[in-house]
């Protein structure tokens, strides 16, 4: 199996939470991969040796100062009323609303969505703001929340 019932996700919660809720109709579109293939991304994708992103190797394009360009803060944002992305990560990820994005928290948790969806309810996905990266479907931009309420904005190999 490919993804895991949105019930059987160990954090479902940050999308049924009462304070946020996520509508049903996107509720459909956040996908949990099955470990097995969340392993399979992240080897692919982000390290092959590496399970989380706070142990990233110097061989690891996320490690490598020159595939960030700019880092801006999201906790701001966050905290505030307003939904909406910070202004610098739009304005740096312009992708049409129904480009496949895949949310990395590590090795064997990856979400996949639509942009459109991460768009709405991303405030839902940083409750655990643990280093997670935001990739695209065949989209060289990434995103890399960091603990500390920066966003890092670059581009992947």
């Amino acid at each position: 199996m490919s993804y895991l019932p949105l019930d059987d996700y160990q954090r479902k919660w940050i999308f049924t939470h009462q304070s946020m809720p996520v509508p049903e109709e996107d509720l459909v579109q956040i996908k949990p991969m099955a470990q097995l293939r969340a392993a399979q991304y992240w080897k692919e994708n982000l390290s092959s040796q590496s399970p989380d992103a706070e142990r990233f190797s110097s061989q690891d394009w996320p490690s490598k100062a020159g595939s960030w360009s700019n880092e801006v803060d999201w906790m701001t944002e966050w905290e505030s009323d307003d939904e909406a992305l910070p202004q610098a990560v739009l304005e740096h990820i312009d992708w049409q609303d129904d480009v496949t994005v895949y949310f990395c928290y590590e090795k064997y948790n990856v979400i996949e969505t639509k942009w459109s969806v991460f768009k709405r309810h991303w405030k839902n996905f940083l409750f655990y703001d643990d280093g997670p990266i935001l990739l695209g479907r065949r989209r060289k931009e990434a995103l890399w929340f960091k603990t500390n309420g920066k966003v890092k904005l670059g581009l992947h190999e």
